[in-house]
């Protein structure tokens, strides 16, 4: 593998780091995220694949784990430890570990939304010289708010990404979301989503995307994502997982 490519799976690799680092109920499958976090004493846990497809190559977290849990009243703590899958080069192996702690500092009421923080931070587990992570420490700080009425939910929000590895440059990033409960059993929601250029030589992208839940039980459910970009770079992208809360 020349420098060039290697360099173009890195950023890669944290370019699809960076979109499906959301967490809490209402975040995945979709890259926007919402300011509600785990109610305390309450878990959630998630096993799920994402992918990015971009100029001939795909970039799979396969498998990923998240976990979170309501340590306190309107705090929550997140993990997710992602597998890292780069084709047709075939290299695997652990990608970049997140951590996390989304507050809600404001609750919802009948007059203004809910709004929280979100915080996270990438800690550079993956190998970056095959592309499987982004090489240095990096951080992601998000300011989030939600509204819901009936059966409509939306939220949305943005921040600013801090990134100083080789290549890569801070940038900031938004989004916003609408989603309804059809049923009992299935939500739908659609998204659009802005990213201005993380690195050097990439562009701002624009991102829209489609998606929702399905609900097993009330416990358990089904999640899943597609999208690819309306502006900027060209990049196809999906989400499948499972959930499960207790």
């Amino acid at each position: 593998m020349n420098s060039d490519r290697r360099f173009l799976f890195i950023l890669q690799a944290a370019f699809v780091a960076l979109l499906f680092s959301s967490a809490a109920f209402a975040g995945p499958p979709f890259q926007t995220d919402d300011p509600e976090p785990v109610p305390f004493h309450h878990y959630e846990a998630y096993l799920f694949t994402v992918v990015d497809h971009s100029g001939g190559e795909t970039f799979s977290a396969l498998p990923a784990f998240e976990f979170n849990v309501g340590a306190a009243p309107n705090l929550q703590l997140h993990l997710i430890v992602p597998g890292a899958y780069l084709h047709p080069e075939g290299a695997y192996g652990i990608g970049d570990i997140e951590l996390g702690a989304k507050y809600r500092f404001l609750k919802e009421t009948s007059g203004h939304p809910e709004m929280g923080i979100f915080p996270l931070v990438e800690f550079p587990s993956g190998n970056a010289p095959l592309g499987l992570g982004n090489g240095k420490l990096w951080l992601r700080l998000p300011l989030w708010i939600q509204k819901t009425h009936g059966p409509w939910t939306t939220y949305g929000g943005g921040g600013y990404q801090v990134n100083r590895a080789p290549g890569a440059k801070d940038s900031g990033f938004a989004g916003w979301l609408l989603q309804r409960s059809i049923t009992k059993r299935l939500t739908l929601g659609g998204e659009t989503y802005f990213q201005s250029a993380q690195d050097v030589e990439s562009r701002e992208t624009t991102f829209i995307d489609g998606g929702g839940y399905y609900y097993f039980t009330p416990n358990l459910q089904l999640l899943f994502m597609s999208g690819h970009t309306v502006a900027g770079e060209s990049h196809t992208t999906g989400y499948l997982g499972l959930y499960y809360t207790w």
